[in-house]
């Protein structure tokens, strides 16, 4: 399984473009580490589109979907740091999805990623699914330049909390694929036409959103704590 637990929170959004050379920095050097150092986070992955929106993708691997609420987690939300505040404010459009891994398939974390957000169409949810986890899913690992196909189903509702406050109200996620792959270009003929939007759709998705993200910066709670 290339994912470390059983959870993750998957977040999408833009940054205000004169405060995206800091949000990089801050994200690095304060929010990762902080994020890592609560119990019960094992990884968090950075993503960057290079032409899609939003710009970002990120991903926090979690031992059970119960720490994405869990006394420790929400302490931090409801008490940002000084930096920490003043960098919400530059972001837009934040959609954030507190979500079970279903179904992985494949070894490894590639440096290309699609990943797509969807929901089912009401009454079609169990086909959609099926096709996903046993047709579409399991060959793609196996395919040159690809590495790891997983999909995630939303577990909890994310609480109001002052960090959100400051931003605005996050969009929640449904649904969602993440196929990675050490070839860009795999990873990107995928989305034109295994995972592209009509071949989703076709099989009950709607609401289909996603792009093609390159890893920017990779924490694991391991690494923060051999550092430290």
């Amino acid at each position: 399984m290339a994912l470390l637990g059983k959870a993750a929170m998957l977040l999408s959004f833009d940054i205000a473009p004169e405060a995206i050379v800091e949000h990089d920095d801050w994200h690095t050097h304060e929010h990762f580490p902080e994020r890592l150092s609560i119990p019960g986070f094992l990884r968090g992955t950075r993503w960057i589109a290079p032409q899609a929106r939003p710009r970002y993708f990120v991903m926090y691997e979690v031992e059970q979907l119960d720490i994405l609420a869990s006394p420790a987690y929400l302490e931090r939300l409801n008490n940002p740091t000084p930096w920490t505040a003043q960098m919400m404010l530059h972001y837009r459009g934040m959609t954030r999805g507190l979500c079970r891994i279903t179904d992985s398939f494949g070894a490894g974390m590639g440096q290309a990623a699609l990943f797509i957000r969807f929901k089912p169409v009401p009454g079609r949810e169990a086909a959609l699914r099926k096709w996903l986890v046993e047709e579409a899913l399991p060959a793609l690992p196996s395919q040159t330049g690809l590495a790891s196909a997983h999909l995630f189903e939303g577990g909890l509702a994310a609480p109001a909390t002052n960090e959100q406050r400051i931003r605005g109200k996050d969009a929640a996620v449904d649904s969602a694929l993440l196929v990675t792959g050490y070839s860009a270009e795999a990873v990107s003929a995928l989305s034109q036409t295994g995972l592209g939007g009509p071949q989703l759709e076709q099989r009950g998705a709607i609401g289909v959103r996603g792009g093609v993200y390159q890893m920017a910066c990779s924490l694991t709670e391991r690494e923060l704590s051999s550092s430290a």
